[in-house]
């Protein structure tokens, strides 16, 4: 709940800092306006740790510029076109934007840039009225034309005009309105909500690389479940990430198993629970958290109604990993975060083969070898992957896993199991079978390699006997 009094007392905290303090001494001499505005304000409010400061003000982008240079240890003016100059003032990153009267397209989602003149204008053009305030420097002075502080006292998201016109302006404020949610814990106001449902398709016209930042950044969130909910119950995240939605399967009165979709959103709250406790200083795994939301999303491809009521979704691994691989590319995912997610849904069943008995050592290093850079987080999802409420069977799979875990740091000490490669490289190879570079080189190496996974360190001389016994066995 917002208490006003310390809201007010941590504005003036805001205020008196040394960036925002330089920033306005600077402004207020040359006679123009200075106002920090949006996100750090609201978080001032709550309460919440205050990241990148931004700015208004009636002065040009020429103006912004000759002001902040003197006191700047850099600056860059790459969205000067937008009105928008940027530097580091003291350290810390800034952004200082003429007030603007944008209009849009409807079309292109490209607005028309205008500057204004005053500050209430520039506000009411803005995604949400908790983000529509202004905190003006060095006066100390709220500005809320909009209602934001009601609505951070009520737990509201609401537009700051009529939310057909603001999600007309940019489609892309229905998915921020998903991520605010998750990351405030705020209820999205009713005719807000109502319009994300009747203009979700207008958010086509939004590039793929704006969706997909929007969506890291919700992932990213303490609470993505909660976003994740507006977006299906609202039906947006079909226009970006149909898939999820389709983990809603209808349940055949005779064949029974369970909600897959509930069944993902706990997988995802486990792992980031997991998450905190494995590694508590570390930031959002995105990556990982994204793999616990698809993991599953091949079932419904894959699912088959058995004899006697039973329903199977074999390889539904092996397809889930492929549509994610697509869908993450179409979303303009970069190629590290692509191949790991996808490799986390490949891989997120293979344990399950351990618990039913235990492995050789062999086959914990070929789990190792398979899982390479994404083996802490199959720790995690797979982990998180149990969400049954039978406690017997809970204890027996953690158990499971401890145990593998376990071997795991046991041959770590005894070999190098997370670099495994054979005792013998290309070039000692070609030497012994007195071969030149091709095929047979590979084929000798995928040898040597099995040999390595199955038996262990055997040493070079032992590796050497085995390849030239493997080269005669073949003529």
């Amino acid at each position: 709940m917002l208490n006003m009094a310390e809201g007010l007392a941590r504005l003036r905290d805001l205020a008196e800092g040394p960036v925002v303090s330089a920033l306005a001494t600077t402004f207020q001499a040359a006679g123009f306006e200075l106002a920090v505005v949006g996100g750090p304000v609201r978080d001032a409010l709550l309460g919440r740790v205050t990241h990148d400061l931004d700015f208004t003000t009636n002065a040009s982008p020429d103006e912004i510029l000759e002001l902040v240079k003197p006191i700047a240890t850099a600056h860059w003016d790459i969205g000067r076109a937008f009105g928008t100059i940027g530097a580091r003032v003291q350290g810390e990153q800034v952004e200082i934007t003429t007030y603007r009267a944008d209009s849009y397209d409807g079309v292109t989602r490209k607005p028309t840039v205008e500057f204004g003149t005053a500050i209430d204008g520039d506000l009411v053009r803005r995604d949400f009225t908790v983000n529509a305030m202004a905190l003006q420097v060095p006066a100390v002075k709220l500005v809320d034309p909009t209602g934001g502080v009601e609505d951070l006292v009520t737990g509201i998201l609401r537009t700051p005009t009529d939310p057909n016109v603001s999600f007309g302006d940019d489609p892309l404020r229905m998915l921020r309105a998903a991520r605010f949610s998750a990351q405030l814990g705020f209820d999205i106001e009713e005719a807000t909500r109502d319009a994300i449902v009747r203009l979700r398709q207008t958010l086509k016209i939004v590039s793929p690389e704006r969706i997909q930042s929007e969506l890291v950044r919700l992932m990213q969130t303490d609470d993505p479940v909660r976003g994740i909910r507006v977006l299906v119950e609202t039906s947006l995240i079909d226009e970006f990430l149909p898939e999820v939605t389709a983990l809603q399967l209808e349940v055949d009165e005779h064949h029974h198993h369970k909600d897959v979709y509930e069944h993902s959103l706990t997988v995802l709250q486990q792992a980031i629970e997991l998450e905190h406790v494995r590694h508590p200083d570390a930031e959002p795994d995105v990556p990982l958290r994204i793999a616990a939301l698809l993991h599953d999303i091949g079932k419904p491809r894959t699912r088959k109604l058995e004899p006697g009521g039973a329903v199977s979704f074999h390889h539904h691994d092996v397809v889930g990993s492929r549509m994610a691989r697509k869908r993450l590319q179409a979303l303009r995912f970069d190629g590290e975060t692509t191949d790991a997610v996808t490799a986390l849904i490949e891989l997120h069943l293979r344990f399950f083969g351990y618990a039913e008995g235990a492995w050789t050592d062999a086959a914990v290093r070929r789990y190792v070898r398979d899982a390479g850079s994404v083996l802490e987080r199959l720790h995690i999802l797979t982990r998180a992957d149990v969400t049954t409420r039978n406690r017997r069977k809970v204890a027996r799979l953690a158990g499971a896993y401890d145990d593998i875990e376990k071997r795991i740091a046991d041959l770590r000490e005894q070999e190098e199991i997370d670099s495994i490669r054979p005792e013998l490289d290309g070039n000692q190879i070609q030497q012994i079978l007195g071969i030149t570079p091709g095929r047979e080189v590979g084929e000798a190496y995928k040898f040597l390699l099995e040999v390595r996974l199955d038996e262990g360190v055997i040493g070079a001389d032992a590796a050497e006997q085995r390849l030239r016994e493997w080269w005669a066995a073949r003529g």
